[in-house]
């Protein structure tokens, strides 16, 4: 057998580096790297002797590469990712958060961290973690819970098996999320005499996983026997690439579709199936016909509270639940009847076997909707005041502004639930990360999604409590010339909890500046400081304004921040929607105001549906 003599980091680099798709391309795109002494001397040579056959890009946070990366793979579908290396101690627990994001949105990613010594000879190395009654403890270990798949390298020959095992797990659409391979960093530099095979170019499929006869005709007997069903589009939609088919299935059926944030844009808004969102930040339309289904038909989508009102919005008594998945432990929650299979196979194969079969629905709820969404979005009349505007005239001036090729992105604060409700995308433009919420996921992930998708306009929705967070891949951004427009809204603190704890019964506290412990209330110009970084960046007068400046924002080759002064007060909800959230409320209260909510959040509790 013929070998080739390579130490670990080289051996691992020129595997991912043929490890390739359907389409041709590398399936591990390239790898973001911060190096140190974990990783710099034996990865970070390896990286560099592989040049563009396996590009290293360097970013500004741990856990801001990994957004980009997760972001990256997101926006391809998951039928590309890319790999984030660091050094050990605190760059590899920065990018702990990161993984859990993936993990919960069931993205594919490698993390690389760097490890402790495995021959232990100079323990403890800087930045170690010492178990005192496990010696096989290190930093590391914080990924295990939030990895799909979790190896230490601590010898050579060990990526043999634990590369392809990582990969298998990412490119399977039933177990999709990140891979964590902790790489002892002295085996990084050790040799070992790689059998040549192990380097020759492999093809990742994606698979189509067949629905079960038995589970097929179980579920067409439901349907067929639903009077008032409902489809609730998930994620699993998009990476299906399932779209048109669904599009195609609602219209012949009659079925209505309602949209988690996972599976918004699956159907262009315009499509006159589309209800839009349902569950929490849910449209008056979607949470009707939820409300009324005696069908409830999920696919694709993990039935997250935000969806299901906390499991109060499916309410018809006798309503049955439906869930076509390719993970049998989503397919089978709450109850439901499963339908374990890809989402694009399952409704091609739904479709011949319901025939004829067509529901009733009343599509003027949709038009309604649409027309309260309008309002509550225009501009307002010129204010002789200083009455400052909305979130939801913002998202107004920038749907206005928008295009066909433009995506909303965002991950936390008021804007995911605002632009769930309020955001009219065209096919495949909205992309939220709301499965794990992640304050400081938007700008890096803007980053990503504009290097997966070069073509589109990419438009981030950040407040100013997420922006103060996570920023600093803006400078990456200018460095390698990935233009995308951020709208930075400025409600002075963290408007959306603030709102959240006024609901719940609560004072005012420590959410806006104005109500925090501090000596001075701080005055932050957004504008010097993302200019600082490099960014084109200005404030808008007003919201006429602010549509010119997305315009004028794509000639540029560079990042624009557009800072905009919002009101933190209003609820998107007052556009018509929204539902019960279960949050929980103290059940010891001082005040009237907290005994009221707290009535209310019993009340509320009592209409749960644990188990169908």
């Amino acid at each position: 057998m013929a070998t080739i003599r390579l130490t670990a980091a080289q051996a691992m680099v020129r595997w991912l580096s043929v490890q390739m798709t359907e389409e041709g391309d590398r399936f591990i795109e390239g790898v973001w790297a911060i190096f140190g002494h974990g990783n710099v001397a034996g990865l970070g040579e390896a990286l560099h002797g592989i040049g563009n056959a396996l590009p290293t890009w360097r970013g500004q946070n741990e856990q801001t590469m990994a957004h980009t990366a997760i972001a990256y793979s997101k926006a391809k579908k998951r039928r590309r990712a890319q790999a984030v290396s660091s050094s050990i101690g605190p760059g590899a627990t920065n990018m702990v958060t990161a993984a859990a994001l993936a993990h919960v949105n069931r993205l594919p990613v490698l993390f690389i961290p760097g490890d402790v010594f495995a021959n232990r000879r100079p323990d403890p190395v800087l930045q170690q973690v010492e178990d005192f009654e496990d010696a096989t403890v290190s930093a590391n270990d914080c990924f295990r819970p939030v990895s799909r798949y979790f190896d230490r390298i601590v010898r050579p020959e060990q990526l043999l098996s634990a590369l392809p095992r990582a990969l298998r797990v990412m490119t399977d659409p039933a177990t999709c999320g990140p891979a964590t391979l902790a790489f002892c960093q002295d085996v990084q530099a050790e040799a070992y005499d790689y059998p040549e095979a192990f380097f020759e170019p492999r093809v990742w499929y994606i698979r189509r996983p067949e629905p079960d006869s038995r589970e097929l005709a179980r579920v067409v007997e439901l349907i067929r026997a639903a009077k008032t069903p409902v489809i609730v589009c998930g994620g699993g939609v998009i990476y299906s690439e399932a779209e048109q088919t669904l599009a195609d299935f609602a219209i012949r059926h009659g079925i209505p579709v309602v949209e988690t944030q996972a599976g918004k844009s699956a159907l262009a808004q315009s499509h006159p199936m589309n209800f839009g969102a349902a569950g929490v930040d849910g449209s008056a339309a979607a949470n009707t016909l939820c409300g009324a289904a005696d069908l409830v038909i999920g696919v694709g989508t993990r039935f997250q509270d935000f969806t299901t009102g906390s499991w109060t919005l499916f309410r018809t008594p006798g309503r049955r639940l439906i869930s076509i998945n390719v993970q049998p432990y989503d397919a089978d929650k709450h109850g439901a009847i499963g339908l374990v299979s890809d989402a694009k196979t399952a409704l091609e194969k739904l479709t011949v076997a319901l025939g004829d079969y067509k529901a009733t629905f009343d599509a003027n709820l949709r038009s309604q909707w649409l027309r309260r969404v309008d309002v509550h979005c225009a501009a307002p009349p010129k204010a002789s005041d200083d009455s400052l505007p909305t979130d939801a005239q913002v998202i107004g001036a920038v749907q206005r502004a928008s295009t066909e090729k433009s995506i909303a992105m965002c991950a936390a604060g008021t804007m995911p639930g605002a632009l769930k409700l309020l955001w009219q995308p065209s096919q495949g433009g909205y992309h939220m990360e709301y499965g794990f919420s992640c304050m400081g996921y938007e700008l890096a992930g803007a980053m990503g999604v504009k290097l997966a998708l070069p073509d589109r306009e990419v438009i981030c929705f950040v407040g100013d409590g997420s922006y103060m967070m996570m920023n600093s891949e803006l400078a990456t951004a200018v460095m390698r010339r990935i233009p995308f427009t951020v709208i930075l809204t400025d409600n002075r603190g963290y408007g959306c909890i603030n709102r959240l704890q006024i609901g719940c019964g609560g004072e005012e506290f420590n959410n806006m500046y104005k109500d925090c412990n501090v000596e001075e209330q701080p005055e932050i110009d957004y504008v010097a400081h993302a200019a600082s970084m490099g960014v084109h960046a200005e404030k808008a007068k007003d919201l006429e304004d602010l549509e010119a400046k997305v315009v004028a924002a794509r000639g540029r080759n560079r990042p624009t921040v557009i800072v905009v002064d919002t009101d933190p007060k209003p609820s998107p909800g007052e556009a018509g929607g929204g539902h019960w959230w279960d949050v929980v409320v103290p059940e010891v209260t001082g005040t009237e105001k907290l005994a009221t909510a707290r009535t209310g959040y019993v009340e509320n509790q009592s209409r749960q549906s644990l188990v169908n």
